[in-house]
């Protein structure tokens, strides 16, 4: 269950990314841990994994919504 971990640690870290590479870096791994989540999910339909996927999930909208800027 490292992979949980590592998650919630994603989840609770401050999340106020400075530079564009630090975003970039960011929304690359959360992808990954969402990705490797869901493939857990699948083996074992945990609703809590569902729940942490849905969470990390919204930090990534964040973090890609700053990535793309403002429209001009």
């Amino acid at each position: 269950m490292d992979l949980i971990a590592r998650a919630e640690e994603f989840e609770t870290r401050k999340t106020s990314f400075k530079t564009t590479s630090d975003r970039i870096v960011a929304s690359r791994e959360v992808k990954e841990l969402i990705l490797s989540l869901n493939e857990l999910y699948k083996k074992n339909r945990d609703a809590n994994i569902m729940d942490l996927m849905k969470r990390l999930t919204v930090v990534k909208r964040k973090i890609e919504k700053r990535l793309k800027g403002r429209p001009m």
